[in-house]
């Protein structure tokens, strides 16, 4: 017969997979929203007949639309997750995305394709603000890097299917039939996560729904991190009602200026990421190389950043991810200057996955250290803050490539700058104040706590 002990770690076991698969197919979809707007730039700039004439300038103001909207649906989510909850918020993101890119596949001119990107990006702002929170409030301990990073892995995953899914099927479907395969998380996702994503006993508890937490912890196999109760007691000790809740935490004496470097190196890691996976095929199509191939570099860019990214969230969580961090941004940079370089073509094809490793797999990264550096009262904020300025990042990074290519000039010119923005970020990473961001306090089961009873 399992001792309650061994039952609860096989609840908690089959909930964080649970949890870990829903909120990585729903970054999936964020990157393949990301990336699938830069396979068809070409297509939008060579036929006017798609939404109207669309120069540069024009095409990167578009890309930019769908991460302001992604930064003020991380904002809104950071001002309203920590009090609604996890899984209200992950639930409607996925509503709210799906339906906008159906809609988007069926936009017949600039201003409504534009305007349907931006509704769109608020549903991706709230899936990324949350996945991080949710993980870190479900993972275990030791493995919360690592988690984040399968989670966050989706992003580049989703680049890549965005990448192959254009290669193979742009010819036939048309940019409007890759637009509307967006769509499909409201046919098997939204089910998904309806039935199987609970309520974060953490949250429960940090909101003082003490009898909800033990509750959902019971069910879930989830521990939660409290004091350990008296002798006798039957119920866990609630976080103090005047505890500071979201973005009133963050303006703390303890957390303000942690928050402000933490979304600055956000700023860095989505500036690269949006601005290589928005430019990075037309950059190499101005090298000299065909579509096919450019394409091909897209693909290599965002599958790096995925088994990169693993492999360095392992190191985040046995040395640090402050270290990891500055480490991978440092190679982005010099990936970066060595792309301007006559090289052949499976070295630059080697660089261009480096380049992935510290760009966007970095991004995946620094999601896994913000989600850790806060306590639950803060951490939904704290990662919405994150998100949310970061795109400001994402926003400048199509932007930037657009002006440098509407201004003709040399293709080097655009590597040498996302190099510069990759170095700033490394030094940023540097000055984060070190911070145990693990509890003293003991984590138990709610398994546990009726035993104690």
């Amino acid at each position: 017969m399992k001792s309650p002990e061994a039952s609860a770690t096989a609840k908690q076991q089959s909930t964080v997979r649970w949890v870990v698969a829903i909120a990585a197919i729903a970054l999936i979809f964020d990157g393949y929203d990301l990336v699938v707007y830069g396979t068809i730039v070409s297509t939008l700039l060579g036929d006017p007949t798609q939404l109207g004439e669309i120069g540069p300038a024009t095409a990167g103001m578009l890309g930019s639309w769908a991460l302001f909207g992604v930064m003020v649906g991380a904002l809104v989510t950071g001002a309203v997750g920590d009090y609604l909850g996890r899984r209200k918020i992950m639930i409607t993101g996925i509503v709210w995305f799906s339906i906008g890119m159906g809609l988007t596949s069926l936009a017949n001119s600039v201003m409504v394709f534009g305007t349907l990107r931006f509704a769109t990006g608020l549903g991706v702002g709230a899936l990324v603000a949350t996945a991080g929170a949710v993980v870190a409030e479900f993972a275990p301990k030791g493995k919360r890097n690592y988690y984040n990073a399968v989670v966050y892995s989706g992003v580049p995953v989703g680049g890549v299917l965005a990448s192959l899914l254009a290669i193979v099927l742009m010819d036939h479907v048309g940019w409007r039939g890759l637009f509307l395969i967006g769509a499909t998380p409201l046919l098997f996702l939204l089910p998904m996560a309806l039935s199987k994503l609970p309520e974060s006993p953490e949250w429960l508890m940090a909101r003082g729904r003490t009898e909800e937490a033990l509750h959902a912890s019971i069910r879930t196999g989830i521990p939660i991190s409290a004091p350990a109760p008296a002798q006798g007691a039957h119920v866990l000790a609630p976080i103090p009602a005047d505890t500071k809740i979201g973005f009133l935490a963050l303006a703390s004496r303890k957390y303000a200026l942690p928050t402000l470097l933490l979304g600055l190196m956000s700023f860095a890691g989505l500036l690269l990421t949006y601005g290589l996976n928005t430019w990075l095929p037309q950059i190499m199509s101005q090298f000299g190389y065909g579509k096919s191939y450019s394409l091909s570099f897209l693909l290599v860019l965002n599958a790096g950043a995925v088994f990169g990214g693993l492999i360095a969230s392992v190191g985040a969580d046995r040395i640090g991810a402050k270290r990891v961090v500055s480490t991978t941004f440092f190679l982005a940079a010099v990936a970066m200057l060595m792309l301007t370089l006559q090289l052949p073509f499976t070295i630059l094809l080697a660089l261009v996955a480096v380049a992935g490793v510290g760009t966007i797999g970095t991004q995946v990264l620094i999601y896994g250290f913000v989600s850790n550096y806060y306590n639950s009262s803060a951490r939904g904020a704290g990662v919405a803050w994150c998100a949310g300025f970061g795109r400001l990042g994402g926003i400048f990074g199509p932007l930037i490539g657009g002006l440098l290519m509407a201004a003709g000039v040399e293709n080097e010119i655009a590597f040498y700058v996302f190099s510069a923005v990759a170095i700033v970020g490394a030094l940023v990473t540097a000055c984060v104040p070190l911070r145990n961001s693990e509890t003293n306090t003991p984590t138990r089961s709610a398994a546990q706590v009726e035993i104690a009873k």
